[in-house]
């Protein structure tokens, strides 16, 4: 399998993922151990505040975890994930979640996730995020 094959595997089984389907996002897979996630806030996804649900907020940036941290066609599962708030979003929002790896070993990488407003750059959310990369390959490794 050539290296633009290879690609298009692990993004075509990234992008089968049904709870992002679910809410609506739009995952992107700029290079390997990088993702970016936009999503549209809507009405069914605030809290009795009218804004966004923290869940909703946290999944967007998990989905981006999810996406980079496989992007290497290795099967990867979260192992920690810690998370801060910093604003408010509203109905109506657009988001996006970047994940990047910031240091990646055979077994464990780590990733930093920001969520911004994509309108204003103005930062939602940022999480750090610890990742376990099985014995397992959903997509071959180059020989």
């Amino acid at each position: 399998m050539n290296d633009e094959a290879r690609r298009q595997a692990i993004n075509e089984h990234i992008q089968k993922d049904p709870f992002a389907a679910h809410l609506g996002a739009r995952v992107e897979i700029p290079a390997p151990g990088r993702s970016r996630v936009f999503l549209t806030i809507t009405d069914e996804m605030t809290n009795f505040h009218n804004t966004a649900h923290g869940g909703i907020i946290f999944s967007l940036s998990d989905i981006a975890f999810a996406a980079a941290s496989n992007s290497h066609g290795q099967t990867a599962v979260a192992l920690n994930v810690g998370i801060n708030f910093l604003k408010a979003a509203r109905s109506g929002d657009q988001l996006v979640a970047e994940a990047t790896e910031t240091c990646g070993g055979k077994r464990t990488a780590l990733y930093d996730i920001a969520v911004r407003d994509a309108q204003t750059g103005e930062l939602v959310a940022t999480t750090q995020n610890l990742v376990y990369r099985k014995n397992e390959w959903f997509a071959p490794q180059e020989k």
